[in-house]
């Protein structure tokens, strides 16, 4: 017994000086190639924080910080704020101030993206975990105010809650408006709300619309 406890504390020493020079050649990777995955990074992802971005490259956030500033990115406040000041299809089937969250792209029958900071408000008070029906009026309401039509509501959905979003969290929803085919007079929009780079929900929305078949 005492063999085989020695054996696995020694397997247990060599993973962790495995992990440890894992870390440390990736903080130590010339700049070049950090700032290549940064900038791939915001590409894939651009509403990353800086602290999510420490995570995934391993270094500081003042090193992030330095980073961004030399490849002129800026923080991610003003990345929202330069989409949003973006060109953009404009809202047909409901009033702006009805969608659940800030519409920051939306091109009308293809896609559409939403933020939406979970506050006080939004929250169980004991746990500090946002109340579901604002998660998915997020989605809902994108999978709506992406349809190009005067009159779009929702028929049906199909909804998944993969983890709970907490105070303080920025959700972004993303929706794609898939081929309606076979159902006249419907629309059929997928969306996935994210944290980061970690999806907590996905929902399945058949939209009525009053113009007939999807135009995609």
């Amino acid at each position: 017994m005492r063999a085989r406890f020695s054996l696995y504390s020694f397997w247990h020493q060599v993973l962790k000086v495995i992990y440890k020079k894992a870390v440390v050649s990736l903080e130590r990777l010339p700049k070049r190639q950090r700032h290549q995955q940064l900038s791939r990074l915001l590409d894939e992802n651009p509403f990353l924080t800086d602290r999510e971005l420490t995570r995934q490259l391993k270094v500081s956030i003042q090193t992030i910080r330095l980073d961004r500033l030399e490849l002129a990115i800026p923080e991610l406040r003003e990345r929202l704020k330069l989409m949003a000041e973006r060109s953009y299809d404009s809202v047909r089937s409901l009033p702006l101030h009805e969608v659940i969250g800030d519409i920051v792209d939306l091109q009308l029958d293809k896609s559409g993206i939403s933020l939406f900071e979970i506050s006080d408000e939004h929250v169980f008070s004991r746990t500090g975990i946002a109340r579901g029906h604002h998660v998915f009026a997020q989605a809902n309401s994108l999978a709506v105010a992406v349809i190009n039509d005067e009159i779009a509501l929702t028929a049906s959905a199909d909804i998944r809650f993969i983890r709970p979003a907490r105070l303080g969290e920025k959700c972004f929803a993303k929706a794609y408006v898939r081929a309606s085919g076979e159902q006249k007079g419907k629309a059929k929009v997928e969306v996935f709300t994210y944290v980061g780079e970690e999806m907590v929900f996905q929902g399945n929305f058949v939209i009525y619309r009053s113009a007939g078949e999807s135009k995609t």
